[in-house]
């Protein structure tokens, strides 16, 4: 038992170590997907090929792709480290990498950025406290300008042009695989990631930066479509609505919609986690998109965020709607197939208890090293009640002033959840505050604290002072009716 419990733990463990190294490197993309949208519009409006050609309005798509979308990953990476001043000397810095080479350089900005921000602030560290009084601001100002200038110069000789290999060489290995029609098989991997909540690190932090490179030389790319296709999801929720039972029946077709027209992923996952199996159903349909996608050389200008089909229409280049629609139709058919197979050949949860003990199995897989770590701490209270969904110490009416749902990105799940929640708190008369950000972002007042079960661990470290509450699914939970009833006496 304790092999078998150290082997959790070190899973776990592993798993919250790549959610975290993930989260970190969409968090620099995830601030800015505005800038690279309008990129993309610029992109598929004006150039030559575009739905509108204008030869003097296609000069801003060279500049913003090679000049502003790395300088602002740059800044806001640098900013994650070291505030402004981090975020200052991380996009002087990736300037280095900028000039140094001739291709765009997302993932440069993505590595020096934030060690540039590192760097300065074990600076900002070592002097503290040491500085006389009134010369302060002289030197941070110089201190920031010096360390950057000596970084940009490291960037510009070494780190851009061994960054640029590394995306050469990412970029044919991308190619040889469409050449050899072999990408399909890249969702073999992508779409059990995803549920195990790595979608926007896999999307924002890997692909992005490659097909970004790729829509500038060709004007689109197929690597924004792996991921984000809303097809898998929608055909296993409507496999729910059909041939399911019991709550998940209830909630798959408004999920199906939130998902497919909304673009929030992160609603179907839950459905997932109740059956494992179904992970077969969005493989198979993740593969047959991708696939169709590869046989009409369907791609798109941008990433489509959220990957709603309003998305996928909007980033469309001229000519290429019907290819993106089909594969996006294609994989939704074959995975609400391959869904209702496995379904109505495999048992299924009917009430609200069974769908609980289903989801627990699946937290246990997924549970972070927090529960290895309690175990260790307090042995016999490892055997007694696992799967608490709240903190301890629960907070009175009198305590809470402010809710914070909050979720890998701070913009899908955790909204939905807040916006349930919210409208359940105002129709009770409960005066608190209900808001949704990204675990990362967490503020310091936060009262509670909901999340899913496979992320409260990191809320945690995030926000040790707060009460957490996990949940299975936002947009449905008896804790949230719970909390309300807690609050309002």
């Amino acid at each position: 038992m304790d092999t078998a419990a150290q082997q959790r733990a070190s899973a776990g463990g592993a798993r919250v170590r790549v959610q975290r190294f993930g989260r970190f490197l969409s968090g620099m993309v995830m601030p800015n997907i505005g800038a690279f949208i309008a990129w993309g519009l610029i992109t598929a409006l004006f150039i030559p090929t575009g739905w509108i050609p204008n030869e003097e309005l296609a000069k801003l798509v060279s500049p913003m792709i090679t000049y502003l979308l790395p300088l602002l990953i740059g800044y806001t990476g640098g900013t994650m480290i070291h505030g402004t001043r981090g975020g200052v000397i991380g996009a002087v810095t990736t300037m280095g990498v900028i000039v140094g080479t001739d291709i765009p350089m997302f993932m440069g900005a993505m590595f020096v950025g934030p060690s540039a921000a590192w760097v300065l602030k074990r600076f900002d560290k070592a002097i503290e406290g040491k500085v006389k009084s009134g010369f302060e601001m002289l030197v941070n100002n110089f201190s920031s300008g010096i360390i950057g200038g000596i970084l940009a110069i490291i960037a510009y000789l070494v780190v851009g042009p061994v960054v640029e290999v590394v995306s050469k060489t990412l970029a044919n290995c991308v190619q040889a695989l469409v050449d050899a029609n072999l990408l399909p098989l890249a969702n073999v991997l992508i779409e059990p990631a995803k549920v195990l909540f790595l979608n926007n690190a896999i999307n924002h932090g890997v692909l992005s930066p490659i097909a970004l490179d790729q829509a500038s030389k060709t004007g689109k790319s197929i690597l924004f479509m792996l991921e984000s296709n809303p097809g898998p999801g929608l055909g296993v929720l409507l496999a729910y609505w059909l041939v399911g039972r019991g709550s998940a029946k209830m909630s798959a077709p408004g999920a199906a919609i939130i998902h497919f027209f909304g673009g929030i992923h992160e609603i179907y996952f839950p459905y997932i986690l109740m059956n494992p199996r179904l992970i077969l159903a969005v493989i198979a349909g993740g593969v047959t998109g991708t696939f169709t996608f590869s046989m009409f050389h369907a791609g798109l200008v941008a990433p489509p965020s959220p990957g709603s089909i309003f998305a996928y229409a909007a980033m469309a280049p001229k000519g290429g709607l019907l290819q993106v629609f089909t594969g996006v139709i294609s994989a939704a058919v074959v995975s609400f197939l391959a869904a209702a197979l496995l379904l109505k050949t495999g048992k299924q949860a009917e009430g609200e208890d069974e769908l609980e003990q289903a989801s627990e199995k699946m937290k246990q897989m997924k549970q972070a090293p927090i529960a290895a770590a309690a175990s260790a701490a307090a042995p016999a209270a490892a055997t007694a009640a696992p799967s608490a969904a709240a903190s301890a110490d629960a907070k009175t009416a009198a305590d809470v002033r402010k809710i914070v749902f909050s979720c890998d990105a701070g913009m899908g799940s955790s909204a939905m959840g807040a916006s349930v929640l919210r409208k359940k708190m105002k129709d009770a008369g409960v005066g608190v505050t209900v808001v949704n950000t990204a675990i990362s972002e967490i503020p310091d007042d936060a009262d509670i604290v909901v999340t899913h079960k496979s992320l409260t661990d990191r809320a945690r470290g995030q926000a040790p002072r707060a009460e957490h509450i996990s949940i299975d699914n936002f947009m449905k939970s008896p804790a949230y009716d719970e909390l309300v009833k807690r609050l309002s006496e």
